[in-house]
């Protein structure tokens, strides 16, 4: 994982931190994420011959949220994916890391046919998207801004615990690239991912009574 982005977790967990320690007594105002899932790369953001599988692993999602007011929030999350070539396809393996910036809503009053003990949100925002092709094609590396949208539904175990599945889709903004000098084993398109997760409630979980 580049250095900076380790930087970044670092940013994150000194964050989470912070939260934690000065906001136990708002229920469940801040909150630490953790995901693992599936990704799939748009065909467009290749050029021609290259192709990536249509299911993908890993994706991983780390996050804080805070909910400033009782449907309204923001979180900062970081996000990891790898996806590689699909068989019979020029071979390569590609790094997708991102940083996004998002607003979060509870929406668990529109979804009220389900259970008690869920709740869901809905996040969207920007952020900055880094590509780092791997084996024979390092030094096509590339940025670009994004835009991320998607839906968790989370489930209460405990007062301080839910599970949740999240489905988001990465919109990216990366310009079109040389595919002689500089596209093969580089991407510039858009991502779908598919995440199970753990989210632990620093403040109380309002849905876990």
């Amino acid at each position: 994982m580049p250095l900076k982005f380790k930087s970044i977790l670092f940013s994150i967990i000194f964050i989470f931190c912070s939260f934690s320690a000065v906001s136990q007594s708002d229920k469940s105002t801040v909150k630490a994420q953790f995901a693992l899932g599936i990704n799939k790369p748009s065909a467009s953001g290749f050029v021609n011959n290259f192709e990536a599988k249509s299911v993908n692993f890993p994706s991983i999602n780390l996050g804080v949220q805070y909910m400033f007011k009782p449907k309204l929030g923001a979180k900062l999350d970081f996000g990891y994916n790898r996806f590689s070539n699909l068989n019979d396809t020029p071979e390569f393996k590609i790094n997708y890391t991102r940083l996004n910036a998002q607003l979060v809503y509870d929406a668990t009053s529109i979804f009220s046919f389900l259970p008690q003990q869920m709740g869901t949100f809905v996040h969207a925002g920007p952020g900055y998207t880094t590509i780092k092709p791997l084996g024979n094609y390092t030094q096509n590396d590339t940025s670009f801004l994004n835009a991320m949208a998607g839906i968790e539904f989370h489930y209460g175990i405990s007062d301080k615990l839910s599970v949740y599945f999240d489905a988001s889709y990465i919109l990216g903004f990366g310009k079109d690239f040389n595919p002689v000098s500089s596209g093969l084993g580089s991407f510039n398109g858009n991502m779908l991912t598919l995440t199970i997760g753990a989210s632990i409630s620093l403040s109380g979980c309002q849905y876990c009574d």
